[in-house]
């Protein structure tokens, strides 16, 4: 079978993203031939290669088009012009879960908690609630914890509207303002369609993180220092070794059963598709909240989706084979 592999074109840029080769690598494992396709700014000489090469499935990997989040679900709908099969979830899925603000909103009609919110954009609410400080503040349709930093998390009006300030003016976009839920955090895989399976809890745990920090993943604890001087680097690098994914033991079946049915009910209420990871956090109390959806969700072999499934008995070569399996079964009906 041919399968494309289509990625955003900054995932070439050095360091290359391993998850490129790593994939490839599996669907090689797997007899496949593995081809990839990367996308950047012009749509144009994509559509012919692909019409050119004609795949008989596509790997969506894309994250972004032209560096911009927001526009991913429109490469999912140009798969589905050009009657492509692909794996991952669909545009409406995608643009669901991009947008942290629809997301809040669709899991709040289907009955899965999140946290109190409101979204604002220059001084107009596009929908208020009785909120309550402290409040993080978020760009609504960024992912990977784009434009979350420590300063996210506010305390009083003043921290609020210049963070508000700060969010519109390099996002252009409306802002997310949640209350912040103090708790643990967890994060959730799920994996299949019509009758989609939780994979074992990660925990983000936040044990070294620096002192008076707020307990946030943010862009820094995720992928490590980018800031600009010494002092900015050398606090994004203790973000950065101060988390680690671990799979919790101190807790309930119980409670781990509730993470797992939560985050199952979370991907059917978004429609989304063949994997996903949705990230939780639970408070002392075990009230559990959705934070985040992140379909097609980052495959590294040493990420948490891919850490889970093996956990989970699926390896890495047969996690790639079984989205493959779940894609094409989609399309078989």
């Amino acid at each position: 079978m041919r399968v494309i592999v289509l990625h955003s074109a900054d995932a070439l840029e050095p360091p290359e993203d391993p998850v490129l080769g790593q994939v490839s690598s599996a669907l090689q494992a797997l007899d496949h031939e593995a081809l990839r396709l990367p996308i950047a700014d012009d749509i144009a000489p994509i559509v012919a290669e692909l019409q050119r090469l004609k795949p008989d499935l596509v790997f969506n990997l894309t994250e972004s088009f032209d560096g911009v989040s927001s526009l991913d679900s429109n490469l999912a709908a140009m798969l589905n012009l050009l009657g492509l099969q692909y794996t991952g979830s669909s545009p409406s899925g995608l643009m669901l879960a991009g947008d942290k603000s629809l997301t809040n909103k669709v899991l709040g009609f289907h009955g899965v908690q999140t946290p109190k919110f409101s979204t604002l954009y220059r001084g107009a609410v596009d929908i208020g609630g009785d909120i309550h400080f402290p409040l993080i503040v978020k760009p609504p349709q960024e992912d990977a914890s784009i434009g979350i930093t420590g300063a996210s998390v506010v305390h009083d009006i003043k921290e609020l509207l210049a963070r508000i300030d700060e969010l519109q003016n390099e996002f252009k976009s409306p802002v997310l303002v949640e209350e912040f839920v103090d708790g643990r955090e967890f994060y959730v895989g799920v994996l299949g369609n019509f009758a989609p399976q939780a994979l074992p809890v990660i925990e983000l745990d936040f044990t070294g993180f620096p002192e008076g920090q707020p307990r946030v993943a943010t862009w820094d604890a995720k992928w490590g220092p980018e800031g600009t001087g010494e002092g900015a680097a050398a606090q994004a690098s203790k973000e950065f070794t101060g988390t680690k994914s671990v799979f919790p033991t101190d807790l309930s079946e119980e409670l781990v059963e509730r993470m797992q049915k939560v985050a199952i009910d979370a991907f059917e209420a978004l429609r989304l598709r063949d994997y996903a990871r949705i990230d939780l956090r639970v408070t002392a109390d075990e009230k559990i909240y959705v934070i985040e959806a992140n379909p097609n969700c980052y495959l590294e072999r040493e990420a948490e989706f891919a850490r889970a499934a093996a956990r989970d008995g699926l390896e890495y070569t047969a996690l790639i084979s079984r989205i493959l399996d779940l894609a094409r079964g989609r399309y078989a009906r």
